[in-house]
């Protein structure tokens, strides 16, 4: 079974609107995958349904065969424990730490502090802010931000990781810093990565597989592809 099926999904707005169309995808476990697609492709829809933020009108969601547009609200949060999510604006407490940023996931679900340090120490090392610990984010740059979220989203050991444009507010050098770490945790933890984003230079020099969205519709589909692939785009 593949760890991420898309089936014959839809999802049509109240206002009308189609974001996706009978959208049919397989994503196996560890793959690195790029989402593109102008504005109002479905990039944005498709993120959310993944995270459950919004779901299918018609057609299945599955991760790790858990039919997650199936889930009733009151369950959402388990889905979402099992997943890592990095936005675009980094939604970080800013009265909190460092430290308290990554921890206050785990401590939502409840484990204890002897439990909680060392998870965190090793998340913060994973994006190399481990002498950042005691920093509020007020104090770091915007690239040091966007890693404290990454190591949030990873804490928890997630098999997944959903990055909805996570440097759309970075310069390219800071840029290339953010990928550089989301390769190393796809590698070295296996942890599966989607990202939607605009960044052609960053799509162009990684290589990975590129899944092109148009008007909600699967476009093209690339194994090693570019943001050259699709003209449209």
């Amino acid at each position: 079974m593949k760890f991420i099926q898309i089936k014959n999904c839809y999802k049509v707005y109240k206002n009308g609107v189609a974001a996706v169309a009978d959208l049919t995808l397989d994503i196996d476990k560890g793959e690195f995958v790029f989402v593109i697609g102008a504005s109002g492709s479905g990039k944005s829809t498709l993120i959310k349904m993944l995270y459950r933020e919004e779901k299918p009108t018609k057609g299945d969601v599955l991760i790790g065969g858990i039919n997650v547009g199936k889930l009733r609200n009151g369950t959402v949060f388990k889905l979402r424990r099992k997943l890592g999510i990095v936005f675009q604006d980094f939604k970080l407490l800013p009265k909190l730490t460092v430290y308290e940023n990554v921890a206050f996931a785990l401590e939502c679900m409840g484990l204890k502090n002897s439990e909680i340090r060392p998870k965190v120490i090793k998340a913060l090392e994973h994006v190399g802010l481990k002498d950042k610990i005691r920093s509020f984010p007020n104090e770091l740059s915007g690239g040091e931000q966007q890693r404290v979220c990454i190591a949030r989203a990873i804490v928890n050991e997630p098999k997944l990781l959903i990055c909805d444009e996570p440097t759309g507010n970075l310069d390219p050098k800071t840029s290339k810093g953010i990928m550089e770490v989301l390769e190393t945790i796809n590698k070295d933890l296996g942890t599966t990565i989607i990202m939607a984003t605009h960044d052609k230079d960053i799509v162009n020099r990684m290589k990975k597989r590129v899944i092109v969205l148009d008007s909600g519709v699967l476009a093209e589909d690339h194994m090693k592809g570019s943001y050259k692939a699709s003209e449209s785009v």
